[in-house]
């Protein structure tokens, strides 16, 4: 498993103080970032594609192979995302014709990348609870996010923080959700820190990792190392970046505890796998 962190001129200047280490960078496909990331690591990328909102062809199949031939990127992936007001229906339905009609948005989608890419080169992020985003409840079930892993053989990258959001907008205990998803299938693994949003009323991530944080992201490396869930290939720590999305959020002295901390519990399964 190798440890990536989000690329910011904060993680850029710690890194080369010699105060964190880290294996990739993780960017979004921003060349010029990408750029400054492979400068100082091998840098991968996370591509904004939307299973269920016809989105390939915004992203650019050119541009998608160009980034896979030009870095260390080992899979394509795509975030579980179709738009609620796509198809002309409420956030919160998880109506079995709904949920049907998403399943077959997603997989259409997902299909299209195999067939270019092949199954084994796709992985399918599951998606947070956010209004902003427009993504039904339905789409957070682990039954629906199951069926299409299923469906498409393709792997699973499981978001941490995504999982605690989707987990309490539905009312379960937060492991039990995860546990019913296709762990076993899992590719990459995301780490952040989570904080209640008291305007939205619902918790919000990309924030400092909170002792609840830490403890999900230890059971999930504790059930890793056990075997109980297959073995990533990617750990990332998704703290800090650039722009008015991270930059205010990207803060050099919580980089400086975060990724030391995350390192030594990944270096912990390292050594156990040896």
């Amino acid at each position: 498993m190798k440890l990536a962190v989000n690329y910011s001129p904060q993680a850029e200047a710690l890194l080369a103080d010699g105060q964190i280490e880290i294996d990739l960078y993780k960017c979004p496909d921003w060349p010029e970032m990408i750029g400054k990331a492979a400068a100082q690591r091998p840098a991968y990328v996370h591509f904004p594609l939307m299973a269920g909102r016809n989105n390939i062809e915004k992203v650019g199949w050119e541009k998608i192979e160009a980034l896979l031939n030009s870095t260390t990127t080992p899979f394509v992936n795509t975030h579980l995302a179709p738009r609620a007001s796509d198809f002309k229906m409420p956030l919160d339905t998880t109506s079995r014709a709904h949920s049907e009609e998403l399943f077959r948005a997603m997989v259409r989608d997902i299909q299209r990348l195999v067939r270019r890419f092949g199954e084994h080169a796709v992985i399918l992020e599951n998606a947070n609870w956010d209004p902003s985003y427009e993504i039904p409840l339905a789409v957070l079930l682990p039954e629906l996010i199951c069926r299409v892993v299923n469906e498409t053989g393709c792997g699973l990258l499981l978001d941490l923080a995504h999982a605690r959001m989707s987990a309490a907008r539905l009312g379960v205990d937060e492991r039990e959700y995860i546990e019913r998803l296709p762990v076993r299938y899992l590719r990459e693994l995301h780490v952040t820190g989570t904080q209640y949003d008291s305007v939205q009323a619902r918790l919000v991530d990309h924030f400092p990792m909170t002792a609840s944080d830490w403890a999900l992201t230890e059971w999930a490396l504790e059930e890793i190392s056990a075997d109980e869930w297959a073995r990533p290939q990617i750990v990332a720590l998704e703290y800090g970046g650039i722009g008015p999305g991270f930059g205010w959020r990207s803060k050099s002295e919580v980089l400086a505890l975060e990724v030391p901390r995350l390192r030594a519990l990944v270096s912990d399964i390292r050594v156990n796998a040896v």
